[in-house]
């Protein structure tokens, strides 16, 4: 087991159709850390999340996990290392129930890790509202309820780095709060990495330790989450510049 970084992203260069749209990203997440990838629309932040995960192919650089190199691998095997995805558009299916899509993501060897035998949803205890609405129809849910099942569903399979893209999007600012304090819980409890692709920025600088920020597909910031939050202008410029 590597003594450094859990998640370990370097050099990492990836578009579509030959042009690149992320050059060069050098990050990390620790065990149990919340970072936050920040930066305008069009910066790179979802094709970033994507080549990490092998759904988008990465032209140059590597990504680790736990010192074991996850370059080149198909999505599922990168999953199956421990990396779960939580898509900007949440990617759940209308028409079957939360207990549905909790089961569809509960696995044997999921199981083995975490001592649960039965495949239990652990995940209600952080998503206690989730159990009332076990045999509901997932297109009858809210914003908000949806959202809950997709990042549950996530941490079903008991990953060592979670990468949720645009929690937010779609939700009011409260159910926002309430969801990045479960996140903030969650990595606690389970040593969970997390790195949170998120437009609510005041939002996720408070519970990450650290930010980085994109612009046009190249970093131009990495550093502790609350220096960027007190520099006014940093954040201007990162968004509107």
């Amino acid at each position: 087991m590597s003594s450094g970084p859990l998640l370990e992203v370097a050099g990492l260069t990836a578009g579509y159709d030959g042009r690149a749209v992320l050059h060069s990203l050098d990050l990390t997440v620790g065990a149990g850390e919340i970072v936050c990838l920040l930066g305008a629309n069009g910066a790179g932040k979802s094709t970033a999340l994507g080549a990490m995960t092998g759904l988008v192919t990465a032209s140059a650089g590597t990504v680790s996990l736990d010192g074991e190199s996850l370059s080149l691998r198909s999505p599922h095997a990168v999953a199956r290392a421990g990396i779960a995805h939580v898509p900007e558009d949440r990617s759940l299916f209308p028409s079957l129930t939360v207990r549905d899509h909790l089961r569809l993501a509960d696995s044997r060897r999921a199981r083995r890790r975490s001592g649960d035998p039965d495949g239990a949803p652990v995940v209600l205890e952080w998503f206690p509202a989730l159990e009332r609405l076990m045999a509901t129809k997932v297109g009858l849910l809210s914003g908000g309820e949806q959202q809950m099942v997709a990042i549950a569903r996530a941490v079903m399979g008991r990953p060592r780095v979670l990468l949720i893209d645009e929690m937010s999007l779609g939700l009011a600012p409260l159910i926002v709060a309430s969801l990045l304090d479960v996140i903030a819980r969650l990595a606690v409890d389970t040593g969970c990495g997390v790195l949170l692709v998120e437009q609510h920025v005041a939002l996720a600088l408070d519970v990450a330790s650290r930010a980085y920020v994109l612009g046009r597909g190249v970093v131009t910031y990495a550093g502790p989450a609350a220096a960027l939050a007190a520099d006014h202008a940093e954040l201007v410029a990162s968004y509107l510049g």
